[in-house]
């Protein structure tokens, strides 16, 4: 389980778990989302959203998307500093993944 920081103050965080982050891979949902400036900010938390409810429709509300949409996408904290903070997160979590797989040498 891992927290990230939803506001400047510190005041207010959200648990992210390795569910969480394995759904965000498994549909690709940080694929081609910033602009090229690579800063996030409410229109890009607005596209990921609009993003998640496209694909819950399609995906006839799957199980794990409901519930990243329901307990991080769509949670009242999620701000674009939470955002900022979730991608982070999930590109540390990846480069972790990755390290884990290759052997020692």
């Amino acid at each position: 389980m891992y927290k990230i920081i939803c506001n400047m103050k510190g005041s207010r965080t959200m648990a992210i778990s390795d569910k969480h982050l394995e759904t965000l891979e498994k549909y690709s949902l940080f694929v081609n989302l910033l602009d090229s400036n690579g800063i996030v900010d409410d229109m890009i938390l607005e596209k990921l959203q609009l993003n998640v409810r496209s694909l819950l429709e399609r995906t006839d509300g799957s199980p794990d998307l409901v519930t990243l949409a329901h307990e991080v996408i769509f949670h009242e904290n999620m701000k674009a500093l939470a955002l900022h903070q979730l991608i982070l997160l999930y590109l540390d979590w990846e480069k972790d993944k990755i390290a884990a797989n290759v052997p020692a040498e």
